[in-house]
């Protein structure tokens, strides 16, 4: 029997500048989208199932109330998952849309295919997006679509019940897709507004304060390197180191020194200046030392210090996001030095990634089957 299926795809993210700085009001980043995704697909079930085959998790069953979603099995790699659900099954109810019992199944190419090592590409914001944009998109495809606002500032709320920190920079990335520059919303002021009101619905609705979001378009002879060290990168110890200096001075010095090099490159998008595109990475960086000092953090580990210092010799390079592992990056002004920069990586041990940059973030597709999608993919998902 034919009937509809659906397939969500969300992008991973790679921070460009402002790493750290942009967790602090009135402070910027530049973030990009990548090609490389989360895929959901989706059917309708006779009840509520989730797999991830590539964890070894298959047909995890969940039942929900208004305050909490139950797995049938109980697994710290569900958590963000969860709470996804949660907060869109929430915002679904609170907007008379029924629920209809679904089968989702998650596959991710943001990690290394051959060791499952994550390349810090955001992953756990991508899947909060796919599988928020994947319930609301389903259940609510007679009535309305949801914007990417909506998507944005509801899976925002589902990351921050979950980790209880950050910015929201890689779910912006994950939905909007391309080249943005983002200001964040303040997570205490999110947290606060939850707790007194109680009403998802209204909160999105409201202009979060410091939060924006625009599109950028960089020079054209830009190119962007990306090197994986193959080291794991934990970013919520690095977090707190940092939040344990935010009043000493050399602290301020740092803000400053980021936020110069954010304004710089947004201004060299805006002028396609290439050149000063390179200056900037190489402005970000030395801010990020100064912070290295300040709180004694290993952003650069020694990898990701030789991959910076490598890609200083044909443009600019430095660790990407919480650093302490995963992935650095380098601008170069054409694709020669990109070519030659990712030869020297490859024999100092570090591997070039072949990433281009997502022109669109989170994306939805409807299709007709013969057979089940479980049937067909045996769990897995085409590409």
């Amino acid at each position: 029997m034919t009937f509809s299926s659906y397939r969500v795809r969300v992008p991973g993210k790679l921070l460009i500048a402002g790493d750290y700085a942009v967790l602090e009001p009135n402070q910027q980043a530049v973030v990009v989208a990548i090609n490389r995704y989360i895929t959901v697909n989706i059917e309708h079930s006779s009840e509520n199932r989730i797999s991830l085959p590539q964890l070894g998790l298959i047909n995890v069953t969940w039942n929900f109330d208004d305050k909490h979603i139950q797995f049938n099995i109980v697994d710290s790699r569900l958590h963000f998952i969860q709470n996804s659900i949660l907060i869109a099954n929430q915002f679904l109810r609170e907007n008379s849309i029924p629920l209809k019992p679904i089968q989702l199944t998650i596959k991710s190419d943001l990690d290394d295919p051959l060791t499952g090592r994550k390349y810090g590409l955001g992953s756990s914001a991508a899947v909060v997006v796919a599988v928020i944009s994947s319930i609301l998109t389903v259940n609510s495809i007679a009535r309305f679509q949801p914007t990417l606002e909506q998507v944005f500032k509801l899976s925002a709320i589902a990351h921050l019940l979950t980790q209880k920190n950050g910015s929201g920079v890689d779910i912006a990335a994950s939905t909007f897709g391309g080249w943005l520059a983002y200001s964040s919303f303040q997570p205490e002021w999110v947290l606060n507004e939850l707790n007194r009101n109680g009403s998802i619905s209204e909160l999105i609705m409201k202009s979060w304060p410091n939060l924006n979001i625009t599109s950028l378009y960089p020079p054209a002879s830009l190119n962007l390197c990306v090197g994986w060290t193959g080291e794991p990168a934990r970013t919520g110890p690095m977090i707190n180191k940092v939040e344990k200096i935010r009043n000493h001075k050399l602290y301020s010095n740092f803000l400053q020194e980021s936020k110069k090099a954010v304004i710089n490159l947004i201004r060299s998008f805006e002028t396609k200046d290439c050149k000063d595109a390179v200056a900037s990475l190489t402005i970000n960086r030395n801010a990020l030392k100064m912070l290295m000092k300040t709180a004694n953090l290993s952003i650069e580990t020694p990898l990701l210090k030789k991959l910076s210092d490598l890609a200083e010799t044909f443009g600019s390079g430095k660790s990407s996001g919480a650093g302490g592992g995963d992935c650095g990056i380098a601008f170069t002004e054409n694709e020669d030095y990109a070519m030659e920069l990712k030869l020297v990586w490859e024999k100092a041990g570090i591997i070039p990634l072949k990433l281009e940059v997502s022109k669109k973030g989170v994306s939805f597709t409807e299709y007709n089957c013969e057979m089940s999608l479980n049937e067909y993919l045996g769990l897995g998902i085409s590409s």
